[in-house]
């Protein structure tokens, strides 16, 4: 059993009462009477016991004790817990302390003095203490505190209600503070806090996060020893509707020129104040339809003095237009760092310092760092590059490099992002002119200290991600139709030396085709690996893409796809994939989703890769990828065999003429075209490599053959109908190159224009040029034929002089 004696002259008051929200399962029981609540009268003596073992689950317990400071003498000095033997009850005990205005009251903490926290949130030992000060009839919550802090004392102008909370099981003995004095403050309140050594601690308006009283003032003072260093942030303000004065902080700092120093709420406050100083919050006459809400939560942090703070770094962004440089924290903006880290500041003068700092173009700025470590710091810079009238910015070529007044500081880049504006009609090319792009993919990583990520959108729910590119590949440019983010991420510190290699450039272009087209030029020893947009989330639905891949001369490209279908299944339209050669003539190859992609082919010109997306039939979307590599180009037997026999063509033509001009010597008669059956054109030694020789029937060889007569005019007799036993040559109709081409070699080949795997032979000219085509596809002659180097090593290519059929050239 418990007895609670209670004396008249103590005015305290004890209530015993079920927890809120919990069940009747234990009672109070007073003599032969249970009951589950019990209230304890000044004067009065109660013995009593609970019903059950463990009433601690199921009561609480009120301890209150009126104090009049306003008609009696005020009980100044410590505080003590009464009355004694009472129940392991969670229990609250609250002093009601009646005052004058006119005579303030002082409340003085022991040690470990107090810490302010936030509205919800419970003290590590559950033990907490709550002020409220009370004016006439008004109650102002002053705040919640814990024990192990900063806050030393609390002067409150008016009565005050002081209410501390201790769980059952605290054994906590002492209240922890006193009623030290009565005087007049003429404002809501002083909060004393004491700060040793290196610390940071927050505080809040009172009321908070409700609002601060109107046309209230009140101070904070902080103790701060005099070798060391103060700043205050604001993390947390709102600002009521004033109708008359207006809401403000002013600080009283010792040695100041200028106090008090007047700041808004929204200005950066004082920082490296060095010693104690005064924080005022003065309220203003609020609207009376629509008052709104005064509040504030801010940080102060002590640190020592840095060595470096004297040491100014010079930031010229004069030139510089449509930019915005950030210094910041590690981790801003989506991690705030916690009162016990280190805090590092950026000061744009000695006394306007903050954890985060904005330069903007068109200044020149002299910045200074407290900070112990900077690489704690970072900068993250944004810059807006637009067009409006594509006749002006079509002829200039935008860098897209980072300024070296940013690459000299002595902080890390986190982040540079260009955001490239273009009204309709008017696209952006980006180029690597030097450096190229390489595309990151899970087969090629990027390794190197930075790297570029491309958004291409108009909204950001129309956003594509281009992808992650960095320097060293084989992509040089990259053209988009709709506005363009693009963002230079660095990895580790060696940006530092590689920013000065930088050769990303922008310019605007007129309206392209597709959603976004690549341009790439590869090292012919490399393989290249790219993929589209959106990887791995896939292509939106309706976008097409392009890559235009520049084959190098006398190589022969592959391509190939990494898995041999789309994967998906559309509910509205096709998906498809082209591959096209940019060469005249050049067959289209193209796939459509419910298709087998085409194996790995041979491509022997500049080619094109085009990918267009339906609307797929679930979530399932288009992602593709596809290589390239790069071998040289081989001759295969075939082409030699024709080689050998055109320069036998060739010899016994020259022969022949020979003859015939030493005979025109001896006779003037006009020249004729007449056969002679006596001329053998067999060259010597080489007669084993026809298999249709004539050695007996030279009808097919003129004697003379005159400048007027060719070759081609049997094309025109024929309606340029060739018979699939004789191959002939086709006139040149395409594109040459600066120099002549030379004559053709009297040699076919077999078409390859319709076969994924067959390797086209170098052209036999001096200059390169691929000028003259002999490929005829024979009839019946299967589509795809493999490739040359396995199955034309044994064709044995007929000569033009070979044929039966040229014996009509005589005629």
């Amino acid at each position: 059993s418990f007895t609670i004696s209670l004396r008249t002259v103590d005015n305290i008051t004890v209530t015993i009462k079920l927890r809120p929200g919990v069940s009747v399962g234990c009672q109070i029981r007073v003599k032969h009477f249970t009951r589950s609540e019990l209230k304890i009268k000044p004067g009065e003596n109660v013995t009593f016991t609970f019903t059950c073992s463990t009433p601690e689950k199921y009561f609480i317990m009120e301890i209150q004790k009126n104090i009049d400071c306003v008609s009696g003498p005020c009980p100044f000095g410590d505080v003590h817990l009464y009355p004694p033997g009472l129940p392991r009850l969670n229990r609250t005990f609250i002093w009601d302390v009646k005052a004058s205005t006119k005579a303030g009251l002082e409340l003085k903490f022991s040690t470990p003095w107090l810490r302010q926290i936030e509205p919800g949130e419970v003290c590590p030992d559950f033990v907490s203490y709550n002020i409220n000060s009370c004016i006439d009839t008004s109650t102002v919550n002053i705040g919640t505190f814990c024990r192990n802090g900063s806050v030393s004392r609390v002067k409150l102008l008016g009565g005050v209600i002081m209410s501390l909370y201790l769980p059952w099981n605290s054994p906590l003995t002492t209240s922890g503070f006193s009623i030290a004095n009565r005087s007049s403050i003429k404002r809501l309140c002083i909060i004393e806090s004491i700060l040793k050594g290196e610390s940071s601690i927050t505080l809040m308006s009172p009321n908070y996060p409700l609002g601060f009283p109107e046309d209230e003032l009140m101070t904070w003072q902080f103790v701060i020893p005099s070798n060391m260093r103060a700043s205050v942030f604001f993390h947390n303000y709102s600002l009521s509707n004033c109708a008359r004065k207006e809401e403000r902080v002013e600080y009283y700092i010792p040695g100041s020129l200028s106090n008090p120093e007047v700041f808004k709420l929204s200005d950066s406050q004082p920082a490296n104040i060095a010693g104690s100083f005064n924080l005022s919050l003065q309220g203003c006459d609020q609207d009376a339809q629509n008052p709104g809400i005064l509040r504030l939560l801010f940080q102060v942090v002590v640190q020592h003095p840095q060595v470096d703070e004297n040491v100014t770094h010079l930031v010229d962004l004069s030139k510089e237009r449509n930019m915005t440089v950030t210094i910041h924290f590690e981790g801003w903006p989506n991690r705030i760092p916690v009162m016990s880290e280190p805090i590092c500041l950026i000061c744009k003068d000695p006394r306007t310092c903050d954890r985060v700092l904005t330069l903007v173009s068109g200044t020149v700025y002299k910045i200074s760092f407290l900070c112990k470590d900077l690489s704690r710091l970072r900068i993250t810079a944004e810059k807006g590059i637009s067009c409006v009238d594509l006749r002006w910015c079509q002829r200039k070529v935008y860098p897209l490099s980072v300024p070296k007044a940013i690459t000299q500081l002595p902080i890390q880049l986190h982040k540079f992002i260009w955001k490239l504006l273009a009204p309709d009609l008017i696209n952006i090319e980006i180029t690597s002119p030097s450096l190229k792009l390489q595309q990151h993919v899970p087969e090629q990583r990027c390794n190197t200290s930075y790297s570029y990520s491309i958004v291409s959108s108009t909204t950001p729910d129309t956003a594509l991600n281009v992808g992650v590119f960095c320097p060293g590949g084989s992509i040089e440019k990259i053209q988009m139709r709709n506005n363009v983010t693009i963002s230079l991420k660095t990895f580790g510190k060696g940006f530092f030396n590689e920013s000065n290699h930088q050769d990303l450039k922008m310019s605007f272009v007129p309206h392209i085709k597709d959603e976004c087209s690549f341009t790439v030029n590869p090292d012919p020893k490399a393989k290249v690996y790219l993929q589209t947009p959106n990887w791995p989330y896939g292509l939106p639905p309706y976008i097409s893409i392009s890559w235009y891949v520049v084959v190098p001369s006398k190589k022969v490209a592959r391509l190939g796809f990494s898995k041999d279908r789309m994967g998906i299944a559309c509910e509205t339209g096709r998906a498809y994939v082209n591959i096209k050669e940019e060469t005249q003539g050049a067959e289209e190859t193209v796939r459509r989703e419910d298709e087998l992609l085409p194996e790995p082919r041979n491509m022997y010109h500049d080619f094109w890769v085009n990918v267009s997306n339906c609307k797929p039939v679930d979530k399932t979307q288009l992602t593709l990828q596809f290589w390239v590599t790069f071998g040289d180009k081989q001759i295969d037997l075939g082409v030699i065999l024709a080689v050998v026999a055109g320069a036998g063509v060739l010899t016994a033509i020259g022969l022949t003429v020979c003859c015939v001009k030493k005979k025109k010597k001896k006779s003037q008669n006009p020249m004729v075209g007449v056969y002679n059956a006596n001329v053998n054109t067999q060259v010597p030694g080489k007669q084993g490599l026809f298999t249709k020789g004539r050695k007996n029937n030279e009808s097919h060889v003129y004697a003379v053959i005159d400048d007027a007569m060719v070759y081609g005019h049997l094309l025109k007799e024929s309606n340029g109908s060739v018979s699939p036993e004789v191959d002939v040559y086709r006139p040149f109709d395409g594109p040459i190159g600066s120099l002549p081409p030379s004559p053709p070699p009297f040699s076919f080949r077999k078409d390859i224009k319709h076969s994924s795997n067959t390797e086209e032979p170098p052209s036999l000219t001096d200059t390169d040029h691929d000028t003259y085509t002999f490929a005829h596809q024979k009839s019946g002659q299967s589509e795809d034929i493999g490739d040359t180097n396995e199955k034309n090593n044994g064709d044995t290519s007929t000569s033009l002089l070979e044929n039966k059929e040229q014996d009509s050239l005589a005629e």
